[in-house]
């Protein structure tokens, strides 16, 4: 592994973290890269989306969810990507995109060349991982080694039973205005960039592990989205948390003892093996 100048780096239990930026298509990309404080040889390397509803959030809010990343055995790099309604689908994702291709290029500045890599997100940030997955295999981009996603916005229409348990309807509620303002004008929902469950073809995507809650607004369409990839022949794994979760705080919260975070990261580190290349 390359070194990594630690005096830059601030602690997060037994992670580490520092300002970071990428340089793709003349942008510079801002965002914290994380570290293990034990690196394995092995480590992939993870493009992280934080959570919101496309129109929220930050890498900050963020961090619970990336240090879980790292600490499963990976380096992150959790990204600063331009929110709506400032910028749109399918603007965001093309600006994302290029991150994840500049990633893909420099990987062996934070990790090994032929290091494995990731996309991740939570929430919204579910929702361009699981876009990023599609464009990379349409564009023939950067190869995945799979893709992790937390209580993702996969679906426009807001129309499961979990969305009604929290009572979130048609509008007035967080969810519908952050998916107005990411998408602008209602069509948009069509494209399966946009809004991933509706998608036709899912066959060519790569490996996923998808983590809910029984009390998550976003559990069914994690459910739905995980049911169909396995109909596409893709290897996939759903875990779905019993209540309480305490979503959203969940994925706010440092990793404790039996939180859901916690658990996951024995999934993600899973994950990371099962799907490493041989």
């Amino acid at each position: 592994m390359p070194a990594i100048a630690a005096q830059k780096l601030q602690p997060v239990l037994s992670v580490f973290w520092r300002e970071e930026t990428l340089s793709a298509r003349g942008e510079s990309f801002t965002g914290r890269l994380y570290v293990p404080a034990e690196v394995p040889d092995n480590a992939g390397l993870v493009l992280h989306l934080h959570g919101g509803h496309f129109n929220s959030g930050s890498p900050a809010e963020g961090q619970a969810v990336a240090t879980a990343l790292t600490e499963a055995g990976a380096v992150v790099f959790s990204l600063s990507y331009p929110l709506a309604p400032v910028r749109r689908f399918p603007e965001t994702l093309e600006r994302i995109y290029a991150a994840l291709e500049a990633l893909a290029r420099g990987r062996n500045r934070w990790a090994t060349r032929g290091a494995p890599l990731y996309i991740a997100g939570e929430e919204a940030g579910g929702n361009l991982a699981a876009a990023l997955a599609m464009m990379a295999r349409d564009r023939g981009g950067p190869a995945l080694a799979g893709q992790i996603l937390f209580s993702p916005m996969l679906d426009a229409c807001l129309g499961t039973a979990s969305l009604r348990d929290v009572q979130a309807g048609p509008v007035g509620c967080r969810w519908a205005d952050g998916w107005a303002d990411y998408l602008g004008t209602p069509e948009r929902a069509a494209h399966p960039y946009a809004a991933p469950l509706q998608a036709t073809r899912l066959a060519g995507l790569p490996p996923a592990l998808l983590i809910s809650g029984q009390d998550d607004p976003m559990r069914d369409e994690a459910a739905q989205y995980a049911d169909r990839l396995g109909q596409a022949g893709i290897a996939v794994r759903h875990v779905e948390f019993s209540a309480p979760t305490r979503w959203p705080q969940a994925y706010a919260d440092a990793a404790e003892e039996g939180s859901c975070l916690c658990k996951s990261c024995g999934e993600i580190a899973a994950f990371y093996e099962r799907t490493a290349p041989s």
